[in-house]
């Protein structure tokens, strides 16, 4: 079995050096000595032979070192991606690398053994392991079918590795295809946002933009604009109560009075929006029972004269009102023409306070945190009001018209109502992607990219991953750990459900242990080469029979294709991906834009 150790000293260098030294002597030598030249010639044609054919070696042997040292950022251009775009166009560029192999397994544990320190020259303002792109013979783009993209992407990512800016090659590139594109960024980047805007290029009405710290500058966003069926709406809300079980009474009930209440301003005529639920939800349903009732018995009784009834005349307030009007409707309506609606309304209505206020106790801060302050008319848009210009959109909107939507969460400064807001656009999402899975026979695909996923981790978010592909959704979501997701569930078996859903994987840097194996795990094994060296040596009293010995001894282990402790000496921008399929790929990332100087922006460099 044939071994060579890679890094160990340029032999060839030293030989080349030798013969070409050999050369020299014997070619001056040649002139001066003053019998017979020939043997001197031949020396001189033989050492000459020799230093080329040990040139290619010890080129071989230094180029190899050299490229330990690693690559400069490149800056990429917006132009400059499109042409990397048009040469594959139905393919996504994950920038530039090459196939992880068992021979770079091999090269890397060789290295690791001989000390990177050794070989590599030291700069205290390089982060990470730059060595490790420096593996490969060469580096090409690196390409990954569209199609693939719909069994969805995770990227994964310590601080400052670079999810961001993956993300924004990727937005820039889905927007560039025409396609919907809807961002939710908790954090608000933006780079970010400027980049979704830039691609839309001069598209005027294509680029949507919510952030709840810029409400002047947003866009009104409806999440419960898009529903087939009053429960739709309630199970939206719902879905994104705290629950600590399966089957929590709690969230059923609230799911329940949510579910009558949107029944009954249906039934009213008008549209749902959380302010409105919250105020019944709140103050009490007494108006809508009223309002409710008086459509409902002006239209199955003809005959009933609100002006002319004694049990109104006689009520002094809405409360009042609500209860004769009930009592009406039991007595003369309900046996013949009842109304699911009315009767949950009525269920509600006639529910006692004390009990209902601790049925609903998880409901009411959730409301409160989605319509307080400028978030009421952001998430609750009146079309009707003359004094608010800003443009009113939802998610179906969005996707329909093929638009570019970012929606920035604010949650550094509010971390839980960036989490609501998240949580129950996803929420509308997923009963959008139920639509076009029902409704649409080819719906045309829509991207959704969600950095610090974690954030907004949900039931919905899960059906969305499992089955979204049928609707044209292709996700990609970004976390720093895997721990994030079993802390946002409260379980890590929705957080390895939610994660069995991800064909694709790009990992950068990553320091937490238990991410690192996760990302591992999923890999082959190899064999790797082990060079071991004995030495033996035993004195007896004659000092004739004294022996040694020395021994090499190459053997073969199972190993890891990649060590999961590599994945932390990773540089920014420089990733390790696990492609659908099962195609292994170190790869690294340019920057879109230009590199900046204090005297301003220069060209982008290689």
């Amino acid at each position: 079995m044939a071994y060579n150790p890679p890094w160990r000293p340029n032999f060839e260098g030293a030989a080349v050096l030798t013969w070409l030294t050999l050369a020299f002597l014997a070619a001056v030598l040649q002139s001066r000595w003053p019998l017979h030249q020939a043997p001197f010639q031949a020396l001189t044609l033989l050492a000459a032979g020799m230093t080329l054919y040990r040139l290619p070696g010890a080129l071989r042997h230094s180029h190899r070192r050299a490229k330990l040292a690693g690559l400069p950022q490149r800056f990429l251009t917006p132009a400059e991606l499109d042409r990397q775009r048009r040469a594959r166009p139905g393919d996504l560029w994950l920038g530039w690398g090459f196939d992880w192999s068992s021979d770079h397994a091999q090269l890397a544990l060789d290295l690791i053994r001989a000390g990177p320190h050794r070989l590599v020259p030291g700069d205290a303002d390089t982060l990470g392991a730059h060595w490790l792109h420096g593996l490969a013979e060469r580096e090409t783009p690196v390409w990954l079918p569209i199609a693939h993209s719909a069994g969805h992407i995770l990227i994964v990512g310590t601080t400052g590795a670079g999810k961001t800016r993956l993300l924004d090659l990727l937005v820039t590139q889905a927007v560039r295809r025409g396609e919907a594109v809807v961002i939710l960024d908790p954090k608000g980047d933006a780079e970010l946002q400027a980049s979704a805007r830039q691609a839309c290029g001069d598209q005027p009405g294509r680029f949507v933009s919510f952030h709840p710290a810029f409400p002047a500058r947003s866009h009104r966003l409806d999440p419960l604009h898009s529903f087939n069926r009053a429960t739709e709406l309630a199970s939206r809300i719902a879905a994104i109560l705290p629950s600590e079980t399966g089957n929590d009474p709690f969230k059923n009930f609230s799911q329940m009075a949510l579910s009558h209440v949107i029944g009954g301003v249906l039934a009213a005529g008008e549209r749902p929006n959380l302010l409105m639920l919250r105020r019944y939800l709140e103050g009490g349903v007494e108006a809508l029972v009223e309002r409710v009732l008086r459509a409902y018995l002006k239209t199955h009784a003809p005959s009933w004269d609100p002006d002319h009834s004694r049990a109104l005349a006689k009520a002094q307030d809405t409360s009042a009102r609500a209860r004769a009007l009930v009592r009406l409707y039991q007595e003369q309506l309900r046996p013949s023409r009842p109304s699911t609606v009315i009767d949950g309304l009525v269920s509600l209505f006639e529910h006692d306070k004390v009990h209902f206020s601790k049925m609903v106790a998880s409901l009411f801060p959730l409301l409160n945190m989605l319509t307080a302050g400028e978030l009421g008319p952001l998430l609750s848009p009146d079309s009707d009001d003359p004094q608010d210009p800003r443009p009113i959109t939802a998610m179906a909107r969005i996707l329909d018209r093929a638009q570019v939507a970012y929606i920035g969460l604010d949650s550094l400064s509010d971390t839980l109502v960036g989490s609501a807001i998240g949580s129950i656009l996803i929420a509308d999402l997923a009963a959008v992607a139920g639509d076009r899975y029902n409704y649409t026979p080819q719906p045309p695909p829509v991207n959704v990219f969600i950095d610090e996923a974690a954030e907004i981790v949900n039931d919905p978010l899960i059906q969305l991953l499992n089955k979204g592909r049928g609707a044209g959704l292709r996700l990609t979501i970004a976390t720093q750990t895997f721990a994030d997701f079993a802390a946002r569930t409260g379980s890590e078996a929705k957080a390895r459900q939610l994660l069995a859903n991800l064909n694709t994987l790009i990992a950068l840097r990553v320091l937490d242990a238990e991410t690192q194996e996760y990302v591992t795990a999923s890999l082959p094994k190899t064999r790797l080469k082990t060079l071991m060296r004995t030495q033996a040596t035993s004195t007896q009293r004659n000092p004739l029979e004294h022996s040694g010995n020395v021994g090499e001894r190459l053997m073969e282990e199972e190993a890891e294709l990649f060590q999961p402790a590599l994945l932390g000496q990773l540089p920014n921008l420089h990733y390790i991906a696990r492609l659908a399929g099962g195609r292994l790929v170190k790869g690294r990332l340019p920057i879109l834009g230009t590199a900046r100087t204090p005297d301003g922006p220069v060209r982008p460099g290689r």
